[in-house]
């Protein structure tokens, strides 16, 4: 088998003539010539239905029975096929922000496989993200040194009043997405006890709420 060719033969599909065929795999080709001629009839009826009917048959028989049954096209000969897809420019979106994925809906697929078998890491660090229980993040936390945990605040300060690089932070979200000023709100977090605030991606001194300016 040659592995790095598609090798057709005897195809006559519609009007294609018992024609042989030798394609390169992992290049990009194009189908040129006069209309009638058996472009879309050699890509779509021939090539993708064979390399479609293929994938759909290593299916297991109760996956199939949701499918239905394809005919083989009409062809003599196909090696070095690989599971397809196929974009026909009468069925896409005219949506702009559309993509080979989201036409041929690969991509939902895709997402599920990332999710389940691939490893996440942190897009900033590059580190692996695994997932951890309320105790062993806890756990983590009292690991780490006196001063990365906040005991002694102003050593965690430099300029601009941003923590520096060894501070460790527990934000959540109380607002997302919604206009208004919540200057209440800023204040009843202060008066419970929370001393800083991230409003608008800036870090802020809750005790200084009156001073935040809002968008």
């Amino acid at each position: 088998m040659e592995n790095n060719k598609i090798i057709i033969k005897g195809a006559r599909e519609h009007n294609l003539k018992n024609i042989d065929l030798e394609l390169p795999r992992n290049k990009f080709i194009v189908f040129t010539g006069l209309s009638g001629s058996g472009k879309s009839t050699l890509a779509f009826d021939t090539i993708f239905a064979e390399g479609q009917r293929r994938y759909l048959e290593s299916l297991s028989s109760y996956a199939r029975q949701f499918l239905g049954q394809m005919d083989k096209p009409d062809v003599d000969y196909i090696e070095g096929l690989s599971p397809a897809i196929s974009i026909d420019q009468k069925s896409t979106s005219h949506n702009p922000r559309s993509t080979v994925g989201t036409v041929t809906e690969i991509h939902d697929y895709l997402r599920l496989l990332y999710a389940k078998i691939g490893t996440p890491h942190c897009p900033v660090c590059n580190r692996e993200i695994s997932k951890l229980s309320t105790d062993e993040i806890v756990d983590r936390i009292l690991e780490m040194p006196a001063s990365t945990r906040g005991n002694d605040r102003s050593s965690m300060r430099g300029g601009g009043g941003k923590s520096s690089s060894q501070a460790i932070e527990i934000l959540a979200p109380i607002v997302r997405e919604r206009k208004g000023e919540y200057l209440a709100l800023l204040d009843e977090m202060w008066k419970r006890g929370f001393s800083e605030g991230i409003v608008d991606g800036t870090l802020y001194q809750l005790e200084d709420f009156k001073e935040i300016k809002l968008d």
